[in-house]
């Protein structure tokens, strides 16, 4: 066999569901070259192996096995502490390419990210630089958020400031009267975001990005709140919970369609103003007034605006669920004439599986997309109609634990070479298209598990199905070994 055949092999057998520890830890060797750091990176490992890439002298291990998504994350606390800050450094950045829904980090590990007194001994990141790449990862979890301000630790009372509309006012109060001088010092600091005259004063120094954010969420004086409609930039007015009343009625009125769009549906507009808005010239904004009686609170509000907009191919990250609004208000909007009601009940993950079975069959498209992207019950068929239909959720989809594998001979000749590939895979397929004219498709047939070993042999020969022959469950654990032994022999000589 040629020594051209050694790299699918070796990317074959790490990601063999199959192969046992002692195979995996092979490839940690320096002599497998990049194919460690993939599979470190990439598939479920056993604990033997996690333990092995732990304590590996090469940080690059180590930082791989730290973007690890499929690993309990529990398990890789202790790079936390790891003598490199790159490897600390990846472990707060989290999964890389950009999964839509990710993991929560323990809390204990989130603690030592975040009260660390230095970068590591490389010197190549800051602790600050690795704080803020574990603030945009989402692995901090909403209850941890929520503790902050009582936390034992003045460097996380301090970064619950920063957080000041989020907090309860006991817990302000509580904040502004710190024992510690530096966590009194940041609350008085953050609470600027309540008082209209410093947000006024402290407004130009604001950089441009930033200034739709402090527009759309701080308390704003009536001079500011002019100075918008005169500017134009009332778009961030019209979800600001702190607009007042007089501001609301006139975005309600306002000439451009957007602006009395994104107003309609406030909980604080008045009866009379919805009255208006449900008669608008525009569509959409009448679409819009109709959903008011829904959004009571904030929160429901909320709710509605993460979904209103997005389309049918929208791949925005899935956030961990919040405790409001209430289970009864999301029952009600699955049931509602609305279809984007619908489709912000079809994203709780906590939705009754009575009311999941009907958005399964629900005639809009978006709800049923929806539905099997957020919800753990959606069933099997709604996963695989949404794969074979919009390729943009495959990746997700792939994700889901009971995304369909076997049933897909009918997909077999799919014009798609993607949904083939899948099909391909089935391990009931009576025969494998280990000959398809498309190469992804040819690899994951030689990975079907029905395929004898004796006809593996033939497939490991071949450039087009070597690696999946490799990564084919029914390849003899000493077979894995006798690869193993001419890839990392030669590449080391």
């Amino acid at each position: 066999m040629s020594d051209s055949l050694h790299e699918p092999w070796l990317r074959g057998i790490a990601f063999n569901p199959a192969a046992p520890s002692d195979v995996l830890i092979r490839l940690v060797d320096p002599a497998s070259g990049e194919t460690g750091l993939w599979m470190c990176e990439g598939r479920d490992l056993p604990d033997a192996v996690i333990d092995a890439a732990l304590h590996h002298p090469a940080k690059k291990i180590r930082r791989a096995l730290a973007r690890n998504r499929h690993v309990d994350p529990a398990r890789l606390a202790p790079l936390a502490t790891d003598p490199s800050g790159l490897v600390r450094g990846w472990l707060a950045a989290g999964p890389r390419h950009f999964p839509r829904r990710v993991r929560p980090l323990p809390d204990d590990v989130i603690v030592t990210l975040l009260t660390a007194r230095d970068g590591g001994e490389d010197g190549m990141l800051t602790e600050n630089e690795i704080s803020a790449e574990l603030d945009s990862s989402r692995q901090i979890p909403r209850s941890f958020h929520h503790s902050m301000a009582a936390s034992e630790h003045p460097e996380l009372r301090i970064r619950a400031t920063r957080r000041w509309q989020s907090l309860t006012p006991a817990q302000r109060e509580a904040l502004l009267d710190d024992p510690d001088p530096e966590v009194r010092q940041a609350a008085q600091d953050g609470s600027w975001e309540l008082d209209p005259e410093r947000v006024e004063a402290q407004l130009p120094s604001i950089g441009s990005l930033s200034k739709p954010h402090t527009l759309g969420t701080c308390v704003l004086s009536p001079a500011l709140v002019e100075q918008c409609f005169t500017d134009g930039t009332v778009q961030p007015l019209t979800w600001n919970r702190h607009t007042p009343a007089d501001a609301v009625a006139r975005l309600a009125r306002h000439p451009e369609a957007k602006v009395r769009a994104m107003v309609a549906a406030r909980p604080d507009v008045g009866p009379d103003l919805v009255a208006e808005l449900r008669d608008d010239p525009d569509a959409y904004v009448r679409m819009r007034a109709r959903l008011h009686p829904f959004p009571r609170t904030w929160a429901e509000y909320g709710e509605i605006r993460r979904v209103l907009g997005h389309g049918p191919d929208c791949t925005c990250p899935i956030p961990e669920p919040a405790t409001d609004p209430s289970p009864d208000w999301f029952a009600a909007c699955a049931v509602s004439e609305e279809p984007v009601l619908r489709r912000v009940a079809a994203s709780r993950p906590g939705l009754p599986a009575e009311l999941v079975a009907t958005l399964a069959q629900d005639e809009d498209e978006e709800v049923r997309i929806r539905l099997a992207c957020h919800h753990p019950l959606a069933p099997p068929h709604l996963l695989l109609d949404v794969f074979v239909t919009r390729p943009a959720h495959r990746p997700h989809l792939l994700t889901l634990p009971d995304f369909p594998r076997t049933g897909l001979t009918h997909l077999v000749d799919h014009p798609d070479p993607e949904v083939r590939a899948l099909a391909a895979a089935d391990p009931i397929l009576p025969v494998p298209p280990v000959e398809d004219p498309d190469e992804s498709v040819c690899r994951a047939a030689a990975a079907n598990p029905s395929l004898t070993p004796e006809a593996l042999e033939a497939l490991l020969a071949d450039p087009r199905t070597a690696e999946g022959a490799a990564a084919n469950p029914s390849l003899p654990v000493p077979r894995m070994h006798a690869l193993l032994d001419r890839c990392l022999s030669e590449a080391a000589t």
